[in-house]
């Protein structure tokens, strides 16, 4: 033990930086994977634990105030029924702010689907005014209990009672309106009712829909609101965030138990003799693996606690929804089991592909054999014999020469070399694809900036108030209503935006734009919802009149998860004359700001105008631009330590080359040159591949996450040829640096030790 001990200490004063780039590389790898588990129990424990408390709803029903809904608790699975409710939409102006909103009358706290109050009261008989706001409408309107409440163009007032948690899709500006609970003295004029279903069996909730649906009518029913639509919502971009840390994690992890099993095998084949001479003063073989096995498990040990005691002690720390998500993760049930298991996860991974290369040096004979001699590793290639003819630098060809002569063991450096870089590309394209919703978002389904609600207002009035701002280039008339689908087991939204001599500029990723009557365009979750494609017919209900129209195009759609169809708001009328628009979609100027023109129109408008920013999903999104920064970093050094490795590897096998090229006469920086070309051209082979195979890769993982999240396929955005060719230019001049001072110490080095190592 004594000796295996002092073996080990030897080593690792030999190999200080690679060791210390091992520890942080798995310190990193095991952080990421910690902080993906955290964000993965972060996005469904929440919404699962609001659900399970307030006893929730697995169905809501929005219907016409005349509906029987009475029908509704003889339906079979229908556990318990809540309301039902009448509903009022309207919208409330808190601090300069406004939210749409869905006042909910409320006589008693229910039972099923019961609000979850986190801040002041619940609804008070005796103030006929007061309200109770759901959590992420209150953020949206500043307000606190106390706080009062205004409705525009109404001179009535709220007064904010309470603030409550609940389990139904949560308010989204433009999207979901906010929930409001009220007496119901406070819904004056009712326009319809909700009632919620809880089932004895979750599983059934589509035939639970549609028998319910049955029973009603298709033209009583509005909306339909699932409890799976609310928890795919409610995770949202905590589950991206987790995908994406932990499939880089799962990468880098790959990455790092290469990049150990290859230094590994570069030391045996550097340490034949020192092998040779410990089997021969009576080391075993098994001993012989375990001194390495056990030195490169301490240090994956090393980092793999360094990680765990980082995340336990200072991750609620980290600033925004990452440390939001380690709070929340660190009060779970299984937060131990995880918190022990991704560090010996990765620990033993790291210590398999240790041990494979680690069998090896147990194979070692104890008699050393004579290594071969051969010309700079191996004979000239017709290729570079003809370089050399050519009068090419010497030290360029024979640099070459040497990084692939030996074509297996080439390949595997390249290869290894080439994960890190490859992933590094992935993550790039990840950061560049954000940046495409900021800087290009017409391209990526969002041509508008501004979403108007007029009130009080004729269209015509409407429109010339809009287009009079000099910021606004174009105002698209639209709207949108909620339609049932083929077999009346959901909901979809139904759009009509933009007129045939004006249409509106949707981003299409598949086929053509809507032109003729009938034709519309659809997203990606509304094709995969009713399992249809491009070129189909497509049939629905809005209210009771039935709406056919013919898909023609994809286009990409941030909202709604994708569950939309568009058409113009000319085909729309068509089937209703009467229909108007019932908002506005504003295309601002290049250069204007969103929230100066909102103010703008606002104060115009003079009560009669609800103006809010359309959403974009980069918004959600912006912990991943710190998310992909430290994950490059981790990438790095793990490509750091395989290039060290390769350096090591050419250094060692060029010692018994040193004599020959001596002897022909080449100087030191020659011989410097021909190592230092070597690693370079290794790099260069490995950004190359890196490259080819990382954009391909990128697109597919990004276009898939967008066809499963809805937006669908296309949103995809490499990046630009510039940024690669500096990614490259900096791996490869990196590698020739990092080379050239451990090659010109070997080319400087005495006659005596060159013969010793070449002996």
């Amino acid at each position: 033990m004594r000796a295996t001990l002092r073996w080990a200490h030897s080593d690792l004063r030999t190999h200080r930086g690679e060791a210390l780039f091992l520890v942080l590389a798995t310190a990193g790898i095991v952080v990421s994977l910690l902080l993906a588990t955290a964000l993965f129990g972060y996005a469904t424990n929440p919404w699962q634990r609001v659900f399970t408390q307030a006893h929730g709803a697995h169905v809501w029903l929005h219907t016409g105030a005349s509906a029987d809904t009475g029908k509704l608790s003889g339906i079979g699975d229908v556990e318990s029924v809540a309301g039902p409710y009448p509903t009022a939409s309207t919208t409330l102006a808190s601090q300069g702010t406004r939210a749409s909103v869905e006042l909910r009358g409320t006589p008693e706290r229910p039972s099923v689907g019961r609000p979850l109050v986190t801040s002041g009261h619940w609804l008070d008989p005796a103030d006929p005014d007061g309200v109770v706001l759901e959590t992420r409408l209150a953020r949206a309107l500043l307000a606190t209990p106390g706080d009062t409440l205004t409705l525009p163009g109404t001179g009535r007032t709220l007064t904010v009672l309470g603030i409550a948690d609940s389990a139904e899709p949560r308010y989204r500006a433009g999207e979901q309106p906010g929930l409001v609970w009220a007496p119901p003295s406070a819904v004056r004029n009712p326009g319809g009712q909700v009632i919620g279903l809880r089932l004895t069996n979750p599983d059934d909730t589509d035939y639970a829909v549609q028998r319910a649906v049955t029973a009603l009518g298709a033209g009583a029913v509005s909306e339909v609101s699932t409890w799976k639509q609310a928890r795919a919502e409610a995770q949202g971009d905590n589950r991206l965030l987790g995908q994406v840390l932990g499939l880089f994690g799962l990468g880098a992890l790959v990455a790092a138990g290469l990049a150990v099993h290859g230094a590994i095998g570069t030391r045996i084949r550097g340490h034949l003799r020192d092998i040779s001479v410990l089997k021969a003063i009576g080391f075993t073989p098994g001993q012989v693996v375990r001194v390495f096995l056990l030195q490169h498990l301490a240090y994956a040990l090393l980092g793999a606690v360094a990680a765990a005691a980082v995340i336990q002690g200072l991750g609620n720390r980290i600033p925004g929804r990452l440390g939001d998500a380690v709070g929340v993760w660190q009060g779970l049930p299984g937060h131990t089991v995880a918190l022990f298991t991704v560090p010996v996860g990765a620990v033993l991974f790291i210590g398999a592909t240790t041990g494979l290369a680690a069998w090896r040096a147990g194979r070692v004979p104890p008699v050393p054999v004579p290594r071969r001699a051969a010309p700079l590793g191996g004979r000239l290639s017709g290729v570079a014999r003809r370089a050399l003819g050519l009068r090419l630098p010497p030290a360029l060809v024979l640099g070459w020469h040497r990084a692939f002569t030996r074509r297996l063991r080439s390949l595997a450096t390249v290869a290894r070399l080439a994960l890190p870089l490859l992933l590094i590309v992935v993550a790039m394209s990840a950061w560049t694809t954000i940046e495409r919703f900021d800087s290009g978002p017409e391209q990526v389904g969002l041509p508008t900036t501004l979403t108007v609600h007029a009130s009080g207002l004729a269209d015509r009035d409407a429109r010339a108030l809009l287009e009079r701002d000099p910021q606004v280039a174009a105002a698209y008339p639209g709207v949108e209503v909620a339609a049932l689908v083929p077999g009346q087991t959901a909901t979809i939204a139904l759009r009509g935006l933009g007129t045939r001599a004006d249409p509106y500029p949707y981003a299409l990723a598949e086929g053509r734009v809507a032109q003729a009557r009938d034709e519309a365009v659809a997203g990606q979750g509304l094709l995969d919802l009713l399992d249809v494609k491009v070129g189909d017919w497509v049939r629905m209900t809005v209210g009771d009149q039935p709406q056919i129209l013919h898909i023609v195009g994809r286009s990409i759609e941030p909202e709604n998860a994708g569950r939309v169809i568009s058409t113009s708001l000319d085909t729309l009328r068509e089937n209703d004359p009467g229909l108007g628009p019932t908002l506005y979609e504003l295309r601002l100027r290049p250069g204007a700001d969103h929230a100066e023109v909102a103010d703008r129109l606002t104060e115009a408008g003079h009560g009669r105008l609800d103006v809010h920013p359309v959403p974009n999903p980069a918004d959600g999104l912006s912990p991943l631009r710190g998310v992909v920064v430290g994950l490059i970093a981790v990438l790095a050094l793990i490509g750091l330590i395989e290039l060290l490795t390769a350096i090591g590897g050419t250094v060692r096998e060029g010692e018994r080359d040193l004599l020959a090229l001596k002897a022909i006469g080449l100087s030191p920086r020659q011989i410097t040159a021909i190592t230092v070309t070597s690693t370079a051209c290794t790099a260069l082979a490995a950004v190359v591949l890196g490259t080819a195979l990382g954009t391909p890769l990128a697109h597919w993982l990004i276009d898939h996450q967008g066809s499963s999240s809805g937006i669908g396929a296309g949103i995809a955005q490499g990046p630009s040829a510039a940024l690669v060719l500096l990614l490259g230019a900096a791996a490869v001049t990196g590698a020739a640096a990092l080379a050239a001072v451990p090659a010109s110490r070997a080319a400087r080095r005495r006659l005596a030790d060159t013969l010793s190592a070449v002996a």
